[in-house]
């Protein structure tokens, strides 16, 4: 790395969003672009064994390690944030569930922005392009070909697993009146199936793979830089007096070098680290920044705003005559089972996705759409990373799909180094806290269904003796936790929005030079898993780019 480094385009992060940035900016070949990530390269062999997010989620190789500030909706709890530090961002460890939401989750984008490019019928094609549909293989020509692709990078496959325990909770969920699906991802996600999953032949498929090896890497108008961190942007006084983003700092671990940008710096850093840089070079609320002595560039109030995230609430059913992974992973002879069972076939439950079975249904009558969704595992303990209970069991995690509760992710010093702090402020509005207690109930009511009567499920958190809405809540706050979905920081909107720090084409307002292109810039949480809107909105965003040229 010289100290003097020019590209057209410089990407920041090679997560989920900027590893397809490259691959598309680079098709050109009369243009350059630089990629930086503050992470190392994907080769912790974890990363690709799906069961490997065990190992990777609070591991410092491949996880930021952040945490929440004490949050008064949880009781005064403290989460752990994770966020992938590796090449491939979050999909390197992420739950590999693709999802894309609901169509009228892109509808309402179009109404927030002011844009009808981004209504479901325009965003639909974008999905597709990267898209390599398992169903494509079988070469059966169906409904689903109206809304999949085959030939893309992004792999998805049928998990390689069945369970006993989460077949019978479908057909319970059936009975308590949510419909049997075999798709998620037509635009209406009401029903109860497996999740479909961004894997290959049982390995984790993340965007590394799928975007950057081996295509991206052998252009010669690529050029990547790893276990590189940028520290600020760089900016220049540009046409009309209007500041200019001209390139970046970088700190490679030895020495800060800058790198510089024809056309275009493009901050793909994730919704927690994209908000941070650009209030460490000046562009965010102007108090925050004054506070810390940061020269404000451009005084852009939403910059870390609007955060919004998945709460999931954990329920655990002790069960009997059920097969779960808890007494299956409990012994010497049941691991070597396990792990055989994967090396000579790539299948059983070191395939497995953290969650296996869906479902998506309405909280209430009240709720016209789908509003809570579940994932459903065989499988229990007390929290995350910590041993699995001794006793056979199975756990129905449910999440409020459209939280209303908006939190913030602010810098706490004008040092890059220091994480910023992140407040989610969970359950802080009367209608999140109804869907919370109305969610439990809406378990409760699946567990009683004669479907899952055999098994003789016993309610073991939150616990039958909780009835009450006080005494639910007060125990949503206890046991509910991240499903790691965090976005909204740099969020989309109209020129009327004076909280919208991007124009509809991902532009950073009040400076040139600039986009933001992740999770962050989503207006509202998508109804469903993050990763795969996400990459839709990198394939929109860098079609934007080129035809910019």
């Amino acid at each position: 790395m010289s100290s003097d480094q020019t590209f057209d385009y410089i990407v920041i992060g090679g997560g989920t969003a900027g590893a397809l940035l490259c691959n598309r900016l680079t098709q050109d070949r009369l243009h350059s672009t630089l990629l930086i990530e503050a992470g190392g390269r994907d080769r912790h062999p974890w990363i690709h064994v799906p069961v490997g997010y065990l190992y990777c989620i609070g591991n410092p190789r491949t996880d930021w390690l952040y945490q929440t500030e004490p949050d008064a909706g949880l009781n005064g709890r403290r989460l752990r944030y994770p966020r992938g530090k590796t090449l491939g961002g979050c999909t390197s460890i992420n739950g590999m569930i693709y999802m894309r939401g609901q169509s009228r989750d892109y509808d309402r984008w179009a109404e927030l922005t002011g844009d009808p490019a981004w209504r479901w019928p325009h965003v639909l094609p974008a999905f597709m392009q990267h898209e390599d549909h398992y169903l494509g293989d079988s070469g059966v020509e169906d409904e689903w070909a109206r809304f999949h692709g085959v030939g893309g990078e992004w792999r998805v496959e049928q998990q390689r697993l069945r369970w006993d325990i989460l077949d019978a909770f479908a057909l319970a969920a059936q009975q308590a009146g949510i419909p049997a699906s075999d798709d998620f991802n037509r635009g209406n996600n009401e029903g109860v199936g497996y999740f479909q999953v961004n894997q290959r032949a049982g390995w984790r498929w993340n965007s590394a793979k799928a975007f950057i090896r081996p295509v991206c890497e052998d252009r010669p108008n690529f050029t990547m830089w790893v276990k590189s961190r940028a520290t600020q942007l760089i900016f220049e006084v540009g046409e009309e007096g209007r500041p200019r983003c001209v390139g970046v700092k970088v700190w490679d671990g030895r020495q800060l070098v800058e790198a510089r940008a024809r056309r275009e710096v493009i901050l793909s850093a994730g919704s927690i680290a994209s908000p941070q840089i650009l209030q460490l070079s000046g562009v965010g609320p102007a108090p925050l920044l004054q506070r810390y002595g940061i020269p404000v560039v451009a005084d852009v109030p939403g910059v870390g705003e609007n955060l919004q995230d998945h709460l999931q609430i954990r329920a655990v059913y002790k069960v009997q005559g059920a097969l779960t992974l808890n007494e299956l992973a409990s012994s010497l002879r049941g691991k070597a089972r396990i792990a055989l069972e994967y090396l000579w076939a790539r299948r059983g439950p070191m395939s497995m996705a953290p969650s296996q079975l869906g479902a998506f249904t309405r909280s209430s009558d009240e709720h016209q759409w789908p509003n809570i969704q579940y994932h459903v595992q065989p499988l229990s303990l007390d929290a995350f990373g910590d041993p699995l209970h001794a006793f056979p069991a199975f756990t129905a995690s449910v999440c409020n799909l459209q939280p209303t509760s908006r939190g913030t992710v602010q810098i706490r010093s004008p040092r890059a180094a220091d994480a910023p702090a992140i407040e989610p402020r969970y359950l802080s509005t009367e209608a999140d806290r109804r869907v919370a207690i109305d969610s439990l109930r809406v378990t409760r009511r699946i567990a009683a269904q004669p479907a899952l009567a055999r098994y003789r499920p016993e309610e073991f958190k939150p616990g039958p003796q909780y009835d009450s809405d006080d005494d639910l809540l007060r125990l949503a706050g206890d046991i509910a936790t991240t499903i790691f979905h965090p976005v909204g920081t740099t969020k989309m909107g109209a020129e009327s929005d004076p909280m919208a720090v991007l124009d509809s084409r991902f532009r950073v307002r009040g400076v040139k030079g600039l986009r933001v292109v992740d999770a962050g810039a989503m207006p509202v949480i998508t109804s469903g898993n993050t990763s795969s809107p996400t990459l839709m909105m990198a394939e929109r965003a860098a079609a934007w780019i080129r035809a910019e040229l």
